[in-house]
């Protein structure tokens, strides 16, 4: 980098911008170059983007709020999750979580800030294929229901022997249409 293009970026990032607010034409706010300003032109040469438009690998990113289950409050505050996981696109509830720029990234704005388009899902360790091999050798004896976390059916099934082997097939059937999940309603491990 030359000396002209360092000098430029020091200018630039102490220059201050005078920008108009949107909702009144009589009153106007000083924006220095750590905050973004509406139509303001921060200039095609500016080795600098907002800090919003950074990917994720950029960002460290709050865990989503859990709500449990009170979809009133999740309204109210605009953000957070009343429930977890889905098998399906339409069933799954996104969020805004808070994200902070990583130390040694230079991005324009703050560097702390509200992203939304988050999932709101949870693992846990459940893996669908581990689960579905305990289900096949050893759902007789409820393997598939005490790796899942259904300890109480798990002990019903183990002591009937799969309800003599009738169980054990509605299991492997439940497990494999999606309608037998881990107990926490967590998703499932996508890779090992």
């Amino acid at each position: 980098m030359s000396l002209v293009a360092v000098v430029m970026v020091l200018i630039s990032s102490y220059n201050l911008v005078l920008c108009e607010s949107s909702e009144s034409n009589d009153t106007s706010q000083t924006c220095t170059a750590h905050m973004l300003c509406p139509n303001t032109d921060y200039g095609s040469h500016s080795p600098y983007i907002p800090c919003n438009y950074l990917p994720i690998e950029f960002l460290e990113c709050e865990e989503p709020y859990d709500h449990k289950g009170n979809e009133t409050a999740r309204r109210d505050m605009g953000y957070g999750c009343s429930k977890f996981g889905g098998q399906k696109y339409e069933d799954m509830q996104f969020t805004k979580r808070n994200c902070t720029v990583l130390d040694g990234i230079q991005c324009l704005g703050d560097k702390s800030f509200w992203k939304d388009g988050f999932p709101c899902v949870k693992y846990s360790g459940h893996y669908f294929v581990t689960t579905l091999l305990y289900s096949l050798l050893l759902g007789f004896l409820g393997m598939d229901r005490f790796c899942l976390g259904h300890t109480g059916t798990a002990v019903g099934k183990l002591l009937t022997l799969g309800g003599v082997g009738i169980w054990w097939i509605v299991d492997i059937v439940l497990l494999v249409t999606g309608h037998l999940m881990p107990e926490d309603g967590s998703n499932w491990m996508t890779t090992a």
